[in-house]
């Protein structure tokens, strides 16, 4: 088998993989299930302005690019986690399909084709690739950024085009954070390059006209359609989170503390099974960096990759998945060094392709015989356990995988007191493991346990005997 066999085989497999997961793993619980359910109501209520974290609570956390990417796939396919998920995999498929064009216009094909199979096994990327949030969409922004910036430079007006499209895609599936992304390196490389005047080989005019038209007007709207988005998206979401550890001001949930400088080991772990080879290349950089060809295509590529560990190493909420915009541009800096700085031997692309083949073979025989899906932080099992067609409550708790895969028809209850008169024949309950003995205290043999997972439990009540 050649070589761009091999890694043409290596990528339909990856891509067979994550399809069968986007049909077999249930939407998992807080972040996955949250999104979805976000871009299920979005069809419900037919408001796709305003995302909403409950029904009329708006959603102010993120822009909607990524929830209307998802509540396509579910007004045409119906409220199901693989059409909640296929528009982020389409983001996945469109951010790898640039990265391979792009890279075939500086490198070679063979090269171009590697850094796609590698980007796209990493780990993080392909756990991302039709994960319901905001990273991948950010992630296909950013790279359509960086590619069309390089290209646009070099003449082809084409690429710089894609530039203009990359910010106002950044701007709609994550906010101004997309742009410090891009033209943070996009700066420094300048300086270090000069030659400012070949900027004006941009569509300068036409691609700011671009982005005010596709971005702006949401923007305006969602201020209008609920006062107070811009202060608490611009001001909370992207300076406070960042600055102030285990910032207060976050309307859905906690702000997670972590050391500062953690971004980089998150790197380490997202860019698996690659990284441990990644001391070999520091070893066959000892002799130097070979050339970079025209325009610093090297220190461009390290920029790009560099640019999320640089933004967020003083942060102090970080989560991993904030490495993934520059995990393209790390795949291509990391197969071009290798090939010019040794004999361009298959023995190590052999060895990744052969890991990602063992890795999916296990997940799809895990998948298909070994795995316990009630282990998953998902509700979707207990929903469809649910035998009768009753109503369904949760007590003292919020499961966004239980919102969505009852389409938003699960009751919250919160006390017992309120749970009592609500309950009768037919109906159900989620009761979270922890108020197990309280739930059967005030209950007693009037209920009865038919499912549970690893945090709720099922109950149903005991039809009465029609002889008592």
């Amino acid at each position: 088998m050649t070589r761009n066999r091999a890694i043409l085989w290596g990528l339909i497999l990856l891509l067979a993989v994550r399809l069968l997961a986007m049909i077999w793993v249930p939407l998992t619980d807080p972040t996955e299930a949250r999104y979805a359910e976000i871009a299920r109501k979005m069809v419900e209520t037919g408001n796709w302005i305003t995302p909403q974290f409950d029904y009329g609570v708006p959603f102010w956390a993120k822009p909607p690019l990524h929830t209307w990417l998802s509540a396509a796939g579910i007004l045409i396919l119906g409220p199901t986690a693989f059409a909640a998920r296929l528009g982020i995999l389409l983001s996945a498929v469109a951010t790898l399909a640039i990265l391979w064009l792009w890279a075939c216009t500086v490198t070679e094909r063979w090269i171009a084709a590697a850094a796609v199979l590698i980007a796209a096994s990493s780990v993080l990327f392909f756990g991302s690739a039709a994960f319901v949030q905001t990273d991948m969409v950010l992630a296909l922004g950013v790279t359509a950024c960086m590619a069309g910036f390089y290209g646009g430079l070099q003449g082809d007006r084409r690429w710089g085009w894609l530039f203009f499209l990359g910010l106002a895609i950044g701007l709609l599936a994550k906010g101004p954070v997309a742009t410090v992304l891009s033209l943070m390196p996009i700066t420094v490389w300048m300086i270090w390059r000069g030659g400012w005047k070949d900027l004006l080989r941009l569509p300068w005019i036409g691609g700011v006209a671009l982005v005010l038209v596709l971005v702006i007007p949401w923007y305006v709207a969602a201020e209008i359609a609920t006062p107070g988005f811009l202060n608490y998206f611009i001001i909370g979401e992207h300076i406070q989170r960042f600055l102030q550890p285990g910032w207060t001001g976050d309307l859905y949930g906690a702000g997670r503390a972590h050391p500062r400088g953690t971004i980089w080991l998150y790197w380490l772990a997202a860019t698996l099974p690659w990284s441990p080879l990644l001391p070999v290349l520091i070893w066959r950089l000892r002799k130097g960096i070979p050339d970079g060809g025209s325009g610093g295509l090297y220190l461009y590529l390290f920029l790009f990759a560099l640019s999320p560990l640089a933004l967020f190493t003083l942060a102090a909420n970080v989560l991993w998945a904030y490495v993934l915009p520059g995990l393209p541009a790390a795949a291509l800096l990391a197969v071009m060094l290798w090939a010019r700085t040794g004999p361009a031997r298959d023995f190590w692309l052999k060895i990744g392709i052969a890991e990602v083949v063992v890795v999916s073979a296990g997940i799809v025989v895990v998948a298909a015989f070994g795995l316990d899906r009630s282990a998953l932080p998902s509700e979707a099992r207990l929903i469809k356990a649910f035998p009768d067609s009753g109503r369904l409550a949760i007590l003292d708790s919020r499961s966004f995988s239980a919102e969505f895969y009852t389409q938003g028809k699960i009751a919250r209850m919160k006390t017992l007191e309120t749970l009592a008169p609500w309950l009768a024949p037919g109906d159900g309950v989620l009761v979270p493991k922890g108020q197990y003995d309280g739930f059967l205290a005030r209950f007693g043999e009037a209920v009865k346990p038919i499912a549970e997972d690893r945090k709720y439990m099922l109950f149903v009540p005991i039809p009465a005997d029609p002889k008592t």
